[in-house]
């Protein structure tokens, strides 16, 4: 069950790509972020409001960091989104497994040279994407791109951190609320009030972002990443960009030159190694880490 909802997880952020552009033809990136959380908002209430416990969760500081810094990852990865394919972003984000798996060693555990040979091969494609992508980006997307995975890198060292409960849908419904009214004030502020009068094709992709992209993968994400060691978690996030640069190749017709082809495979493969160099830690190590997440 743990991997079939990371599995699905990853499927429904790689939709999110598409979806996004879907709507990017008729709002800013701002004001479609907020559109999205105020759909996944409505969609988590039931289950952030519905018991004592959960509502305690309003007051955990790692529940409240965890959803402001999600808020903030995907207004930052939209306004890239705006400056680039939604292949190139896609592809981008499978840098996430490396990273991810990396950041869980240095807080406290022992990185393979296995692992800084992935490391190595999953920059060495972001730096071959973002210095030659072809025209299938600017410099300044790429960058919002890149700054996004950083951003949610620690939202996700954030939310482990978060209070067990007894309800899987607890913790992600507070967290994306938390999240909305963390966008809501900032989309505002830049681009004022969100339009919503929209064609039925933007408020499709707005939905979709809501509802599959944004309460489905993030509820599915947190239950699957609670019950299995982060490296496992992680390569699970490169069905993101793999579906991602499908779509974007197939319906969006993204221009895709050799060197984004060779970055993007050098981003999966490197992800892949490293998540392969951390499996081979003893599995008391991690037995004991997810031990002791769980007691957080």
């Amino acid at each position: 069950m743990a991997f079939l909802a990371l599995t699905l997880a990853g499927l429904f952020w790689g939709l999110g790509f598409p979806f996004g552009k879907l709507v990017l033809r008729e709002v800013m990136p701002a004001h479609m972020v907020l559109l999205r959380f105020a759909v996944a908002s409505m969609a988590s209430i039931p289950f952030a409001f519905g018991s004592a416990e959960a509502r305690a969760l309003f007051r955990s500081p790692a529940v409240l960091g965890a959803g402001a810094l999600y808020g903030i990852a995907f207004l930052i990865q939209f306004e890239g989104l705006a400056g680039v394919t939604v292949t190139l972003a896609a592809l981008l984000v499978g840098a996430m497994p490396a990273l991810v798996a990396l950041a869980a060693r240095l807080t406290g555990e022992e990185v393979t040279r296995t692992s800084w040979i992935g490391v190595a091969a999953a920059t060495i494609g972001a730096a071959l994407i973002a210095g030659k992508p072809g025209g299938a980006g600017s410099a300044a997307g790429i960058a919002l791109s890149l700054l996004s995975l950083l951003v949610f890198l620690a939202w996700l060292m954030v939310s482990k951190r978060a209070p067990t409960v007894r309800s899987a849908l607890a913790v992600p419904s507070v967290m994306l609320i938390v999240a909305t009214i963390t966008v809501a004030p900032v989309a505002v502020a830049m681009r004022g009030l969100p339009p919503v009068n929209l064609s039925a094709v933007a408020w499709l992709g707005i939905v979709g972002q809501g509802l599959l992209s944004t309460f489905v993968a993030t509820v599915a994400w947190q239950y699957g990443a609670a019950r299995v060691d982060s490296a496992s978690a992680g390569i699970f996030i490169n069905i993101e960009p793999l579906i991602g640069a499908l779509i974007g190749i197939t319906l969006f017709e993204d221009p895709v030159g050799l060197p984004v082809l060779i970055g993007g495979l050098g981003i999966v493969v490197g992800s892949i190694i490293v998540v392969r160099g951390e499996l081979t830690v003893a599995p008391s190590s991690a037995a004991d880490a997810i031990h002791g997440l769980s007691l957080d």
